[in-house]
């Protein structure tokens, strides 16, 4: 069955444009130029990946990133303005996975798309893998890599893809510094173009939050400045 991509943009030669590039990729496109009427069909139906543009008439991009946080952990890759720094930090900071800025190549949104949805299904329970269950344990967390689950302290924690990935290196690296060059390579290793550090900050801080972590006395994750992040050995 065809990924269903959800396409949310006001500027309808963008969303068209967008449409086609996805559907020549056989995606399945469900195309929406207000966040009204795709919040209709986000409450009601599934995706496996959402194109939102932050600069909507009605809702905005964010709070539409936050309603489908609310219920689902699918990818989202968030269209922003040249300029908009600021956009693009609080659009990862609500869960966002990623970002284009405007104007962008459809190419390298194709790309971004399809990097996203590898990573969805390898640890997403409703696109099995053939691999051995996996599962790692750290104090009170609990990591199932074939289930795509995290548990902390026996309650559930829902992380986005891109939040599962980092934490699974921070993981696996236990008692090792992991470089925020090297969560770039392992997390977006196939994509031609550059990020900057505010990136990994972002998911970061985010992940933190969801962990009841703080920077001053992390639980979980220590930031080891001008190098990188690790989790202690136990």
């Amino acid at each position: 069955m065809p990924d269903r991509i959800l396409v949310v943009d006001d500027e309808a030669e963008i969303a068209d444009l967008i449409e086609l590039y996805l559907v020549n990729e056989n995606y399945t496109v469900f195309k929406f130029y207000s966040a009204k009427a795709a919040l209709e069909w986000i409450n009601t139906a599934e995706a496996d990946l959402a194109i939102l543009d932050i600069m909507l008439p009605d809702i905005d991009g964010f709070t539409l990133c936050q309603k489908i946080r609310e219920k689902h952990t699918y990818p989202i890759i968030m269209l922003t303005a040249k300029d908009g720094e600021m956009d693009k930090i609080n659009g990862l900071t609500l869960g966002a996975d990623d970002y284009v800025t405007k104007p962008f190549r459809p190419l390298e949104l194709v790309a971004r798309v399809k990097s996203q949805l590898r990573r969805y299904k390898r640890y997403n329970p409703a696109h099995p893998r053939t691999e051995e269950k996996n599962v790692i344990f750290h104090a009170d967390l609990e990591m199932d890599i074939k289930a795509h689950r995290c548990m902390a302290a026996g309650t559930p924690v829902a992380l986005t893809p891109t939040e599962f990935s980092i934490l699974r290196i921070l993981l696996e690296n236990k008692g090792s510094v992991v470089s925020a060059e090297e969560l770039f390579h392992q997390i977006w290793q196939d994509e031609y173009y550059t990020r900057p550090n505010n990136t990994i900050t972002a998911h970061i801080r985010h992940l933190r939050e969801k962990l009841n972590d703080t920077l001053d006395k992390p639980r979980y994750i220590k930031t080891v400045w001008g190098v990188g992040y690790k989790i202690e050995a136990q």
